[in-house]
Formats: structure tokens, C-alpha cells, sequence
């Protein structure tokens, strides 16, 4: 069976700094198809002109509602079997589409496929890796949004059910998506792999809204199936599945993988250049 084709739809506005990085990230995947759509808000600053350079990647730029409706709009004109976004900030890593694509072709019962993924500094120095589990609908809903975004793909039947990202949300789309995903039923399959860079950085939407955040955390909770616990409550069982995390995955072995990852701290990912391919080697082995 040959791989299912992917596509990945990145959102952004003024993000000259970061989307060479995102672009090539995707153009330089090996033995996949992929499609590369950027749905850009009408940036003010260098970003459309540094797009006007890649006729791989098919574009637009204009005003939006904001980056859930950006995503929203890619998703639609998405024509590969797998979906996902990659943020403007973000990129992938060497062979990582690869093994979504090969996971999901194993496993073709699976609606979404989500890995792992490592947080890197503004200049693309290892910061924390972001290890992960076998899905786990408790601690999704009770720890918060364990999966990164940046690291997932959904099968296009997800997207044309209907199930688009709900733009009432500002900090925790992803979140409502995957609880909302999980409600309905849809299946999901964790591959250990390092999937992709996740850029932490002080414009980060999660690090700046943080009053929202809670909000919106808590209003997912609720719809999608926790009680209307007191606050004290909601944090005991949030420390609860934290603990619970910590056993599977000390029991699966990638609190191992994480350690390995502090021996790299510092170290360059960005693989156009040899010392970050030689990172993205070893993290490869991981």
C-alpha cells in the first residue's frame, strides 16, 4: 500500500523572522507527498513578499478572524489524507511526516495520528522535549492538552464530518478540538517519534493570554464531561493525572527519551546546517 498523502496548512501573520524555517521544514520531506498551504492575515511586515519566492507553497493573505478561522480556511482546501497545522513559529523535523504517514497507512483506523515534539528557543536550540503516551481521554481532559498540535494529524474524514477548529476559542483551540474529537468518538494513535520543533518564544499566544487560557480550560472541562468542581477540586485532579501521566510514561519507557533529550539542551535543530542535522540524527534514534 502506498503512504497516504499529507497536507499541512500553516497560519500567519507577520512572521518574517520564523516561515523560511516552517517552509523549508516541509519542502525538504523525504518519501511523502505533501501539500504546503499558507493562510496569511494580511501581514504589514516582509512575510508575503518571502512567499512570493516559494511556488511550492500555495498561499493567500488577507484579513481573517484570527488564527483558529486561518487554520479553518487551510483545512478546507486541504486535499491530502492527513491534515494537519503547523505554525508559522514551528517547523518539522527531518523523516518526521514520514513516520505520521507510515503510522497512519498501519493503523487505518486511527482519525487522528499525534507524536512527540521538542521545544526549542527562537534561534532553534533545544529547550525541553515534549514527550508523550498512548491516548488517554482522562488526562486530556483533566491535566490539559498534553498532545502538541504541532506533532498531529487528522484524516480528512475528520475534517469533512464537519469538525473544524471553533473560533470562540483564542488560547485553547487545540484543546476544545482534541476534547471535543475525543466526545464524538474519533480514535487516536500516539506514535514515539519526534515529530516537530515547537519555537518557545515570549509571543507565544498560550504565554501571553494566560487569564484566558484558564477560562477557556475550564469551559472545555465542563463541556466535555468534567462536574462542576470547586477549584481546589479541579487542581487535585489535575495533580492526580499529572501523577497518572508520569506512570505511562515511565511504564512505556519515554521518561527515558526525555532524559536523553536534557543531554541535548542547548544543542542546534534547525537541520539546514550540519550541527542541526546532527541533532535531529540523534533525536531520530530516540
Amino acid at each position: 500500500m502506498s503512504l497516504p498523502t499529507l497536507s499541512v496548512v500553516t497560519p500567519s501573520f507577520n512572521s518574517e523572522g520564523f516561515i523560511r524555517d516552517a517552509i523549508w521544514s516541509v519542502s525538504q520531506q523525504q518519501a511523502v507527498t505533501v501539500e504546503h498551504i499558507i493562510i496569511d492575515g494580511a501581514s504589514t511586515d516582509s512575510t508575503v513578499g518571502i512567499l512570493k519566492h516559494h511556488p511550492e507553497v500555495q498561499w493567500t493573505s488577507e484579513p481573517d478572524k484570527g488564527q483558529s478561522d486561518a487554520i479553518n480556511k487551510g483545512f478546507l482546501r486541504a486535499r491530502g489524507d492527513l491534515v494537519g497545522w503547523l505554525n508559522a513559529d514551528d517547523y518539522y523535523l527531518p523523516g518526521g511526516l514520514g513516520a505520521i504517514a507510515r503510522a497512519a497507512r498501519e493503523y487505518p483506523e486511527a482519525d487522528i495520528i499525534h507524536g512527540d515534539c521538542i521545544f526549542v528557543d527562537r534561534s532553534g536550540r533545544v529547550v525541553r522535549s515534549k514527550v508523550e503516551h498512548d491516548f488517554d481521554r482522562e488526562i486530556l481532559l483533566y491535566f490539559g492538552c498534553y498532545i502538541p498540535s504541532t506533532s498531529t494529524f487528522f484524516r480528512r474524514r475528520v475534517i469533512e464530518s464537519g469538525q473544524l477548529l471553533d473560533c470562540d476559542y483564542r488560547v485553547c483551540m487545540d484543546f476544545e478540538y482534541f476534547a471535543r474529537l475525543a466526545h464524538a468518538g474519533c480514535r487516536f494513535h500516539y506514535v514515539p517519534r519526534f515529530i516537530a520543533a515547537f519555537r518557545w518564544h515570549g509571543n507565544n499566544i498560550s504565554l501571553n493570554q494566560a487569564g484566558r487560557r484558564g477560562q477557556e480550560r475550564r469551559q472545555v472541562q465542563l463541556r466535555f464531561g468534567a462536574r462542576p468542581h470547586s477549584d481546589a477540586t479541579f487542581k487535585l485532579l489535575s495533580d492526580v493525572h499529572r501523577g497518572k501521566r508520569f506512570l505511562r510514561k515511565a511504564a512505556s519507557g519515554n521518561v527515558f527519551r526525555e532524559l536523553s533529550v536534557r543531554r541535548m539542551i542547548g544543542s542546534e535543530t534547525r537541520w539546514q546546517g550540519r550541527a542541526g542535522a546532527e541533532t535531529c540524527a540523534s533525536l531520530a534514534c530516540l
